[in-house]
């Protein structure tokens, strides 16, 4: 059994990411995983200022819901990144929160795997590369953290459109049950 974070980015109601992201929760806990979702609506979390306290003291000295969800991500083994895509790119609260987990690079981690889950107005091949980039220049700062696979959910234009993609449902339920 892994402890699995699965943390949504959009900050929409009835957003497809998050509709995705909450298919993979059931496979995971389907599988028997411990599974924790947090959504970042509603979390007030601040742009880092570069002091690299958090390097010595082990979090943040930013007193905002950033540091709970950081503490969550050093005790999980498994986390998963749920994102619509702004301008072919993750969303600004999902880099903030990356940029404010910086206190993970000296204090330790449990996690080694790392799921992506992207959706997007555009369909065409390619759109998510630029988030993967992303994601793969965070793991790149941690030993033995990978990628381990994404659901690429594009072409889904309105919120609930999720709903009505069979494929896309299963896509991340499965990802969620073979973690």
């Amino acid at each position: 059994m892994k402890k699995v974070l699965i943390i949504s980015t959009s900050l929409r109601n009835n957003a497809n990411s998050e509709i995705l992201a909450r298919e993979t929760e059931r496979g995971a806990k389907d599988a028997g995983h411990e599974v924790e979702f947090v959504s970042l609506k509603d979390k007030e979390i601040k742009f880092c200022k570069g002091c690299l306290a958090c390097q010595k003291l082990g979090k943040c000295v930013i007193n905002d819901d950033a540091n709970a969800i950081t503490e969550k991500m050093k005790d999980a083994d498994v986390i998963v990144w749920a994102t619509p895509v702004y301008y072919y790119e993750m969303t600004g609260q999902m880099k903030t929160l990356i940029d404010r987990a910086n206190s993970l690079f000296a204090s330790g981690h449990k996690f080694s795997e790392v799921y992506l889950i992207t959706t997007s107005a555009d369909s065409s091949q390619g759109v998510v590369q630029t988030v993967v980039n992303g994601v793969n220049g965070w793991i790149a700062c941690f030993n033995g953290v990978r990628l381990c696979g994404f659901v690429d959910g594009g072409g889904l234009e309105a919120p609930n459109d999720a709903l009505n993609s069979q494929k896309l449902l299963e896509e991340a339920y499965n990802m969620g049950k073979n973690i």
